[in-house]
């Protein structure tokens, strides 16, 4: 399985609120494939060395602190067992007290931060939208679970407890007996027993599955598929059913039937997002001006906020949320969309992380869109 430690919604809100004499904040693509560690490896300590010179040409944090911050990152590279397991990015958040790391699954651009806040806009793509999701492949025969990624091949994921066919999951050789055998028996007693199967499939998967919160795909037929939904008690799993026998398709090709339907999701999704700001606008309770969306997010007025994750705009927004753009030293300055995004998701606002083409069309707009709890 892809190792990602994506940060929850409760952990990113104490990173966003997190101040400190220096945080250093580094992203960097990184590879599953254990071979490739050594060049996201060497890019990271190299970003780390250039973001420490930063915070000592300041001059304004001590000596003894900035040494600790040093220690810090040198422990992370030097940890082998760390860089065997990773994703498609990393994401690492220090101070001299102590060095956060996320695994992501998404891909990222190489950054770097210095500030007395955390940068995490790139962060926020991670926990917005699904970057992997599950297929469970289920028949009567055979049962695996499948991890459809993005840019890997897919595999199937072992977990333990999982039947290997309906007759293994209620001890019998077959769930189509004719003969009675107590009082289950004909269509009534298959279908008994197809639920007992569903259920063990599901009780094995919670636990695997509590771990992430990618969506679950079903493939199986009727009636099978309408009784694991009747028991399932996975939350992630999706409306739609790739309608077909799964047992002799293989992983690549569940993924393949997967893809179509995580990315209608995402469209449709994407679609509703849209729809709000566009009514939000006829109401005059949108913007995608970032001043404007300043003074929002300053006095709790964001109701939903999109960021383009891949853009940078440097300043300084202060109490009564007028911004500074791009003025004094990079130690004293830090993202402003970013530091928007975090003073409306602490006012308790759903805040999104998209790609500029995901934003509402709208020429020379700032790379945001934010709808409002009440008219500017």
């Amino acid at each position: 399985m892809l190792h990602v430690d994506i940060p929850t919604l409760a952990e990113f809100r104490t990173l966003a609120e997190t101040r400190a004499d220096v945080c250093v904040s580094l992203y960097v693509p990184t590879s599953p494939l254990t071979q490739e560690a050594p060049i996201a490896r060497t890019e990271l300590r190299n970003l780390g060395g250039t973001a420490l010179s930063q915070a000592e040409a300041g001059g304004e944090v001590d000596r003894s602190r900035l040494q600790a911050l040093r220690e810090g990152l040198q422990s992370l590279d030097e940890d082998d067992e760390f860089w065997r397991f990773q994703a498609r990015s990393l994401a690492v958040l220090a101070t001299p007290d102590n060095v956060k790391t996320y695994r992501l699954p998404n891909r990222l651009t190489t950054i770097f931060e210095v500030a007395d806040r955390f940068y995490l806009k790139p962060l926020l793509r991670a926990i917005t939208f699904p970057h992997e999701a599950f297929v469970l492949a289920l028949s009567e025969n055979s049962v695996r679970l499948v991890e459809v990624l993005s840019d890997l091949p897919a595999e199937t994921v072992a977990v333990a407890g999982l039947p290997s066919s309906a007759a293994d999951a209620v001890g019998r050789s077959s769930v189509n007996e004719r003969s009675p055998r107590g009082r289950l028996q004909g269509s009534e007693g298959q279908k008994v027993l197809l639920t007992q199967y569903a259920r063990r499939v599901d009780a094995a998967l919670r636990p695997v599955l509590a771990r992430h919160e990618a969506p679950l795909i079903l493939a199986a037929v009727q009636p099978l598929a309408s009784i694991y939904r009747t028991v399932s008690s996975i939350p992630t799993l999706v409306g739609e059913t790739i309608q077909t026998s799964p047992d002799r398709l293989s992983d690549a090709e569940l993924a393949a039937a997967a893809r179509p339907i995580l990315d209608e999701q995402y469209a449709s999704e994407l679609r509703r997002l849209r729809e709000q700001f566009d009514l939000r606008r006829s109401q005059g309770r949108a913007t995608r001006d970032v001043a404007e969306a300043a003074r929002a997010a300053t006095f709790g007025a964001i109701e939903m906020l999109l960021v383009d994750i891949d853009v940078m705009v440097p300043g300084t927004v202060d109490d009564n949320g007028r911004i500074t753009l791009g003025e004094g030293r990079p130690e004293e300055t830090y993202g402003v969309v970013d530091e928007l995004a975090r003073r409306a998701l602490l006012s308790g606002a759903r805040v999104l992380g998209v790609r500029a083409g995901d934003l509402p069309d709208e020429p020379g707009a700032g790379p945001l869109a934010a709808t409002l709890r009440y008219p500017a």
